[in-house]
Parts: structure tokens; C-alpha cells; sequence
């Protein structure tokens, strides 16, 4: 794997930074690269804003920090007004697509979405929506082997929550599987769709 800068942000309580230990873990761990992570939270533990910033590579990783990332997971309406600007051209932007509406979208960047606070809620627990992404994550920008990411979210919740999250995690990758890069819905009807 290449060097590649991560930035998941969304609001306490979505597992924002749990995603970015999952695919950290993978990156370090069951892929045998490098990762660095660091973490932001608001003053409130639930519902404030927060963010994780993620380092992986094949190589010892340098310098923590994300100057310009290459992905950026968004899970709600604060984190993309904050942080959709820092991506780079050319970079993958993924969004909870019921939760964000973009706006201002450059025809350089690759747009994917997913509803997945509504698939962990038909899973049975909402809490499991970073999982889903997680999942969906690995199949549209294929960074780290879905086996190795897998295996992290397994080894990363609680034993009583492994089923659960393993679920989720295939309900996401499956629709990754599905999906095509593009601009969400609401800006693909006023000619902002991408190939």
C-alpha cells in the first residue's frame, strides 16, 4: 500500500475513531504495514463534533499528522462543511448519504455514499453504522485487503458485538461492491455526476 493520508470525522457516538483504529489495525497489524493515528474531540463526549486523522503505508510512517488527505469519510452535516475542503484533487470523498448533503463538488474528486446509519438500524443497532462504513470503505477505494479489515473489526468490539459488527462490516462492503463512484443523488439531477 501506498502512503495514504485519512481523515474519518462525523460526531461523537458514531465511531469515528474506532473506524480509524479498524483500518489502522488492518493496515499494521494483518497487512504487516505502518499506521499512525491521532484524534480530535469536541467539548461534549456525544454529539460533538470529532475526527480521527490516519497515516497507513508499506513504509514507517514519518510524520502523524494528515496535511492533505488522499480519503476523507464523512458521517455528518458539521464534519463535511469543516473538513470535504482539505481532500485533495483527485481524492475519494465517502459520505452517509442520509446524514450529508453535498455542496460544491469538484468534478476531480471521486463521490461515493451510503446510507449506512439506515443499514445498521435494519441490522438492529445503530451504534454499528462505523462497521457498515468500515466495510464500504474497503470496497471502493480496495487500500487494504478485505480480509485484513475484516479481522480487525473482529479483534477491535467487544466479543458480545463481534456478530453484530461483522455483519455490518459485509453490509457495507457488499454495497461498495455495488456502487460506482458519482456525485450523490440530489447533485447528479443538476449535472454534477462523475464516471
Amino acid at each position: 500500500m501506498r502512503l495514504t493520508e485519512i481523515r474519518i470525522a462525523g460526531f461523537g457516538g458514531q465511531g469515528v475513531i474506532l473506524s480509524a483504529v479498524v483500518l489502522g489495525k488492518a493496515a499494521s497489524i494483518y497487512e504487516n504495514g505502518f499506521a499512525t493515528m491521532t484524534q480530535n474531540f469536541g467539548p461534549e463526549a456525544r454529539g460533538g463534533a470529532c475526527s480521527a486523522q490516519l497515516v497507513v503505508s508499506d513504509a514507517p510512517v514519518l510524520y502523524p499528522y494528515v496535511a492533505r488527505p488522499d480519503i476523507v469519510v464523512i458521517m455528518s452535516q458539521e464534519a463535511y462543511n469543516r473538513f470535504a475542503a482539505e481532500l485533495k484533487p483527485g481524492g475519494t470523498l465517502i459520505i452517509e448519504e442520509d446524514l450529508v448533503r453535498v455542496s460544491n463538488v469538484n468534478l476531480d474528486k471521486k463521490v461515493y455514499s451510503i446510507p449506512a446509519t439506515r443499514f445498521a438500524e435494519e441490522l438492529g443497532k445503530r451504534m454499528v453504522l462505523n462497521s457498515v462504513m468500515v466495510g464500504f470503505f474497503s470496497a471502493v477505494t480496495k487500500l487494504l485487503s478485505p480480509d485484513a479489515v475484516r479481522k480487525a473489526v473482529a479483534d477491535s468490539v467487544p466479543s458480545n458485538f463481534r456478530e453484530l459488527n461483522l455483519k455490518a462490516f459485509d453490509r457495507g462492503y457488499e454495497y461498495g461492491l455495488t456502487t460506482k463512484a458519482g456525485a450523490p443523488p440530489e447533485l447528479e439531477e443538476v449535472g454534477y455526476a462523475q464516471e
